[in-house]
């Protein structure tokens, strides 16, 4: 299957969390590559996991801009940003983030609710995904019913749902197995060879053997 491309990159960023705090990223500058898995390295502390929220445009450069394509998206109106985070977006949180009162199902398949996806195929597509991490069998469960390598992967998942042209995750692997996490690595390295931009903030050295390019903040 090929997937729609979009080129991600950022331009002078810096950031903040609040006024007269230490900015980070020190004018950061790069163009990531569609269809390569790049992963974010680093000392903890330094912004990985902040640099996916500011690619994810749900934090706002404090200078500097997140271009998607030709189009700087990091300066759009939150509707706008919120729609491209439906459509153009997979986000792989490091707590994986699953609605307690959702079965797991309806939490794989909760970003193409919101892009708007007609439901009966986008649960094929959601129990698809989840036989393909072995969690057939706990589609109908609830969060607070399965483990924490379990969630992760319902995590993976929910990104890969609406496949989108970019993935971000945030420690992936932290929480897997080697057998489990070298699933998930597979699965993100089959989203690029499709043409996505994949970028992955680990402390894993085997995500960052696996990786196509790596940054190291």
């Amino acid at each position: 299957m090929s997937a729609p491309s979009a080129g991600v990159s950022v331009e002078d960023l810096r950031f903040a969390y609040r006024r007269g705090a230490e900015e980070i990223f020190d004018g950061l500058t790069y163009s990531f590559t569609p269809g390569a898995v790049t992963a974010l390295t680093g000392p903890s502390g330094r912004g990985k996991s902040t640099l996916l929220y500011v690619l994810a445009l749900m934090l706002t450069p404090t200078t500097g801009r997140v271009r998607l394509g030709e189009t700087d998206a990091s300066s759009l109106p939150d509707r706008d940003r919120s729609g491209i985070r439906a459509g153009t977006i997979g986000f792989v949180f490091q707590d994986s983030e699953l609605d307690p009162s959702r079965s797991i199902v309806d939490s794989v398949m909760e970003p193409g609710v919101y892009a708007g996806l007609e439901k009966g195929a986008l649960e094929d597509r959601a129990r698809s995904l989840l036989a393909r991490f072995g969690l057939e069998h706990r589609a109908d469960h609830r969060p607070g019913e399965i483990s924490g390598g379990q969630a992760q992967r319902v995590a993976v998942c929910r990104a890969l749902v609406n496949e989108p042209a970019v993935i971000l995750a945030d420690e992936p692997t932290g929480n897997l197995d080697p057998d489990n996490a070298a699933l998930v690595l597979d699965a993100l390295a089959e989203a690029a060879a499709e043409g996505r931009t994949v970028i992955v903030a680990t402390h894993d050295p085997q995500v960052v053997s696996r990786a196509d390019e790596v940054v190291r903040l």
